[in-house]
């Protein structure tokens, strides 16, 4: 049925048609049997390469005929007087005849050459059209996976803690900052993307709800890192005191855009939930050492820090000049709050 309403199109319409279609299917053919090594592929771009080839001389032919009308007239006059001679002679010996008037031939109509232009530019915008139009109304097949988002907690109730820490941010808000697009590249793994963003505006453990610790996860492959703010009245160095006094290891003191900070490690815990009939869980076991950066919110060390933690199923950690660039990044995009 294509087919037939295309052969109804006018000659300077159909054949630039056929030519772009032609063209345009056989070069992607033929990348995709290249880039696949298909050969079949390469076998139908072959043929459409060739059908337009000879669209293309067909197209250059005619429009050399139509530049060129004194070569067909000439080969016509060459005819018509091959013809009239042996009558001319015999006329010669009969008798005078009165003349016959002749006929006029009705002559062929031109065809409307800017209408056809016109209908060939509509054609092709049509065309054009379809192609813009075919990524956004068809379904997607690209199976490239997509880089988790962070989930919408606009109408989550905050804890009444938030309402008493008006400067605190919410978890929603530090997992749009931690869920940078070059984090992964960040963390040393750039051809991986995240497979889980989450946020939460909780409260820290043993303050009965009265100090605000949102904090945000976003999850690779090969790493996971975590983003928390604490709004308590612990200093820096209040804090490392207390990781001496613990007789924690690998704990180094620096500073992070201006402001204090501090290394420190620990482990992960690993627990196990059986959802089966019994519902039981297995025991707590300690999980793989995590690395945490704790960067104090201001120049003065007044109280409270921003903790960005990273760690990895297999134990491995990244270098410590990681969590900097990381803290580096992230901390200054995320918004400052003094009133809610």
């Amino acid at each position: 049925m294509l087919g037939f309403l295309l052969r109804l199109l006018p000659f300077w319409v159909r054949e630039p048609l056929f030519i772009v279609i032609g063209s345009v299917l056989g070069v992607r053919l033929m990348y995709l049997a290249v880039r696949d090594h298909d050969w079949g592929a390469a076998g139908f771009g072959v043929v459409f390469l060739v059908f337009t080839a000879i669209r293309v001389h067909t197209v250059v032919r005619a429009l050399r005929a139509r530049r060129n009308p004194a070569l067909a007239a000439s080969a016509e006059a060459t005819a018509v007087d091959a013809g009239t001679q042996a009558p001319a002679q015999v006329q010669t010996q009969a008798p005078a005849q009165a003349p016959v008037p002749a006929q006029a031939q009705p002559q062929e109509k031109e065809p409307n050459v800017w209408g056809q232009a016109v209908a060939a530019l509509a054609v092709f915008g049509a065309l054009a059209a379809a192609l813009w139009l075919a990524p956004r109304v068809l379904p997607s097949d690209d199976s490239t996976p997509q880089s988790a988002s962070c989930s919408d907690g606009e109408h989550e109730k905050l804890p009444k803690a938030y309402e008493e820490t008006p400067e605190a941010v919410t978890g929603d808000e530090l997992c749009e900052a931690l869920n940078r697009p070059d984090l992964a590249q960040l963390l040393g793994t750039p051809g991986e993307t995240a497979t889980t963003a989450s946020g939460s505006s909780n409260t820290a453990a043993l303050t009965d709800g009265k100090v605000a610790e949102p904090e945000a996860e976003i999850s690779f492959d090969t790493y996971t890192v975590n983003l928390s703010a604490t709004y308590n009245k612990l200093s820096t160095a209040q804090y490392v005191k207390l990781l001496k006094i613990g007789a924690e290891k690998d704990v180094k003191t620096l500073t992070v855009l201006g402001r204090p900070a501090v290394f420190s490690s620990d482990h992960t815990m690993k627990f196990e939930i059986n959802l089966g009939s019994g519902g039981s869980g297995g025991p707590v076991e300690q999980g793989p050492l995590a690395r945490t950066l704790s960067v104090a919110f201001d120049q003065k060390d007044r109280g409270g820090s921003y903790d960005i933690t990273v760690w990895s199923k297999s134990g491995a950690l990244p270098d410590d000049n990681v969590l900097v660039d990381i803290a580096e990044k992230v901390l200054p995009t995320i918004p400052e709050r003094t009133a809610r």
